[in-house]
């Protein structure tokens, strides 16, 4: 950081850490869920810790699950981006049951559900998601030319991806296309390439993301949520949840919260003080996954110069 306001407010904070002899290798790590703007937002997290509280971070990979565990036993500290209500069941038990998970409570707002580039829409008149039980539209997706079209729902391990199952049998299209899952690198991918050709695509869709900075994309339309048609039980919750749930209507808009572990209360808590004052705004989340997953930019770099351009932002986390 080179604000040196900011450095004469967080040095007593500094040499307070440093002074109860806690500073050492992997005073904190913190999870790096497999998406660029979660990856980018850890990264971020790093730098800002490091320069101004002492301490020495690492980051390391896993799934929604495995962090939360983690966290739960203390060899883990962060989640940058948990996604509610699509991982409510880890926040149910390790924020509410177990109590050794903290929730950030500066949300941003996000939207998710399946889409189509906008010129798939208008030359295809594919605009609702009624239009995916419609084998005659839906023809165009089948890409290996089995016979039945392709449409990707996700990545293994999502919980949306899970939920878009649920959806697609709830609406009954689980029975004209073939739900396709794998990484959502590869999906972009595609969604790149068929921009580029002038080719369909169809796939699940959420925001803040960079493919909306890429691209010209469409929701599809579907009825407003209502929580009486929305029952939504996740695969490592019951054998049986696919057939035991229920979601008919649109995605209820979603929330993205930071999650740390509650022992950073009792070790650093002028670092769970800045956490718990962190909001990220939601367009550098999208302007993060376009700079890493389009133009190639090092996560690293990206952190850095992000975190020296934005000082009044991180600021905000570590004196509100």
């Amino acid at each position: 950081m080179k604000n040196p306001k900011l450095r004469t407010l967080l040095t007593s904070a500094a040499v307070c850490v440093g002074m109860t002899g806690m500073a050492q290798a992997a005073d904190l790590v913190l999870g790096v869920p497999n998406w660029p703007a979660a990856n980018a937002t850890s990264n971020i997290l790093k730098i800002v810790i490091e320069e101004n509280f002492g301490l020495e971070v690492e980051l390391q990979n896993g799934t929604n699950p495995i962090i939360f565990e983690a966290m739960d036993a203390g060899s883990m500290h962060l989640h940058p981006e948990v996604w509610l209500p699509n991982q409510v069941n880890l926040h149910n038990k390790y924020v509410n049951e177990e109590q050794s998970v903290v929730m950030n409570e500066n949300p941003v707002q996000a939207t998710q559900g399946m889409c189509v580039t906008t010129a798939t829409a208008e030359k295809y008149d594919i605009r609702s998601i009624e239009d995916l039980t419609d084998p005659e539209k839906m023809a165009i997706f089948d890409k290996d030319g089995n016979g039945t079209p392709e449409v990707w729902i996700g990545a293994p391990g999502w919980a949306s991806t899970a939920i878009e199952k649920i959806r697609a049998k709830s609406y009954g299209y689980d029975q004209t296309v073939e739900l396709k899952e794998y990484d959502g690198t590869v999906a972009w991918g595609e969604l790149g390439s068929a921009v580029t050709a002038d080719e369909p695509w169809i796939g699940f869709c959420y925001e803040p993301h960079f493919i909306f900075v890429a691209y010209d994309l469409t929701y599809l339309e579907e009825p407003a949520h209502d929580p009486a048609t929305w029952t939504i039980i996740q695969p490592t919750d019951d054998p049986a949840w696919l057939e035991k749930s229920q979601a008919s209507t649109a995605w209820k808009g979603a929330t993205l919260h930071l999650h740390y572990a509650a022992s950073i209360r009792e070790n650093f808590p002028e670092v769970a003080a800045m956490l718990d004052n962190y909001s990220m705004p939601p367009e550098v989340l999208s302007q993060a996954g376009y700079a890493l997953s389009v133009e190639d930019q090092d996560v690293e770099e990206f952190a850095r110069e992000w975190v020296e351009a934005n000082e009044e932002i991180v600021l905000s986390w570590l004196t509100n």
